[in-house]
């Protein structure tokens, strides 16, 4: 089954912008008719699926709320059903915070991790059973952040709910590997995109001192490993989280020793 996965049917959620957008179009460029969806921003999919179909493949457009536990798997279904089918899910929907520990409310809690896990939870399931019953094997990915791995001050919230779903994936590629679906997180460190307040700007302009590669990632450098992972030569990749950072992670040590201000203890202002 492995050998002859041969993916058509792509779904990309929160793929009106930013990484989302930039994989949407790296799986249609693979030859997948891709089910793109938006939470805020319908103009930006509906620019999304413009651009897909202008490679020649075939595009559809639902708004997704991850915090709708009742409404999200329904909308994964709605599109597998439009698209035919369903062989690579993108599990990208997310959202952050920048409010210290002390501070946060049950409300900001639950509703981020609603967002971020919850949701995450329901697609993905429903995604895999449409793949189990198809029995052509799958790609199951998600979008998580080197915060799945490293934990950034301000965000307490948005820490365990990465980290939680970087858990989830590990255990999804367990079970499901007798059906040939794999399951694997990518792990983006600084990316440029409107959730970084970097929207439209060139990375390679952008002077990082503590990113080892000296600049933040292009969304589209996301979308590659992405596009590698629902791909057939991925076929022995299942459990992994890849961080695709710059070389950020490894420099724990090397920010321990270096940093010579109190100025981390304090969430990063905008």
């Amino acid at each position: 089954m492995a050998e002859a996965f041969d993916p058509r049917r792509a779904i990309v959620t929160a793929s009106d912008s930013g990484i989302g957008k930039a994989t949407a179009l790296a799986l249609a460029r693979a030859g997948m008719d891709i089910g793109i969806t938006w939470h805020s921003d319908e103009a930006g999919a509906q620019g999304t699926a413009e651009e897909v179909r202008s490679l020649g493949r075939t595009a559809f457009v639902a708004r997704l709320d991850t915090t709708d536990l009742q409404g999200c798997g329904t909308v994964v279904d709605s599109l597998a059903d439009q698209l035919g089918g369903l062989d690579v899910f993108v599990n990208n929907a997310g959202t952050g915070q920048k409010t210290p520990f002390i501070d946060v409310t049950v409300d900001e809690w639950r509703e981020i991790v609603a967002t971020n896990l919850d949701g995450a939870f329901v697609c993905l399931q429903r995604a895999a059973r449409r793949m189990i019953e198809a029995r052509r094997g799958g790609r199951l990915i998600a979008v998580t952040s080197v915060h799945e791995h490293q934990p950034r001050v301000g965000s307490s919230a948005y820490d365990a709910s990465k980290h939680g779903l970087g858990g989830l994936i590990k255990t999804i590629a367990l079970e499901l590997g007798e059906y040939a679906i794999t399951a694997n997180a990518v792990a983006p460190g600084e990316i440029a995109t409107p959730m970084n307040d970097l929207e439209d700007v060139d990375p390679h302009e952008i002077h990082r001192a503590g990113i080892p590669l000296t600049r933040p990632g292009d969304p589209r450098e996301i979308a590659d490993v992405i596009a590698f992972l629902a791909s057939p030569a991925s076929s022995y990749v299942t459990g992994a989280s890849w961080a695709v950072d710059g070389g950020m992670l490894q420099m724990g040590p090397q920010g321990g020793s270096h940093i010579s201000s109190d100025d981390w203890r304090r969430a990063a202002e905008d």
